[in-house]
């Protein structure tokens, strides 16, 4: 995977609202960054596929999760755009739907590399997508957070083994 511009390496993670996964995907990177002492080498931001919530925090759910676990979560929750894929040199999706939204916003511009976050999951077996939790209780919020503390740890591991 090919470095930004500015020699950090830029991920942002990506779910449907901006309120649920992606921040929290978001949150927990960051924070396994800044425990690693990684923060000049990565960068993390988060958006969402829809507009339905810009502007807003994230989700109490998300945000409730992520205190449990010590978590830090940014917002407000922004849109995806196009530029995006040139700023970032990777852009995770949470489910096949936000990966076929995000590939459709892609230009002849884009370099960054375009996948789903669970595909760093040593757990996955097969399932890619992050459930959105947002329609149900507070469990999902937690079996979320699970997925996404792994695939964020192994993705970390396999950028940080990358770089040397």
């Amino acid at each position: 995977m090919a470095s930004s511009q500015n020699d950090s390496f830029r991920v942002l993670f990506v779910c449907l609202g901006n309120i649920c996964r992606s921040p929290l995907a978001e949150g927990v990177f960051r924070h396994l960054v800044r425990d690693e002492g990684l923060e000049d080498r990565f960068e993390a931001d988060s958006a969402g596929t829809g507009a339905w919530h810009v502007g807003e925090d994230p989700d109490p759910r998300s945000q409730s999760v992520a205190d449990k676990h010590g978590i830090s979560l940014q917002g407000p929750a922004r849109q995806v755009e196009p530029a995006d894929f040139v700023r970032f040199d990777l852009v995770l999706a949470m489910d096949e739907d936000n990966l076929r939204n995000l590939d459709s916003l892609r230009d002849g511009n884009a370099s960054a590399d375009l996948r789903r976050l669970r595909e760093f999951d040593p757990e996955a077996e097969g399932d890619l997508d992050v459930p959105d939790p947002y329609y149900g209780g507070p469990r999902g919020f937690d079996r979320v957070y699970e997925m996404v503390e792994r695939s964020c740890r192994t993705l970390l591991d396999e950028l940080t083994s990358e770089a040397g």
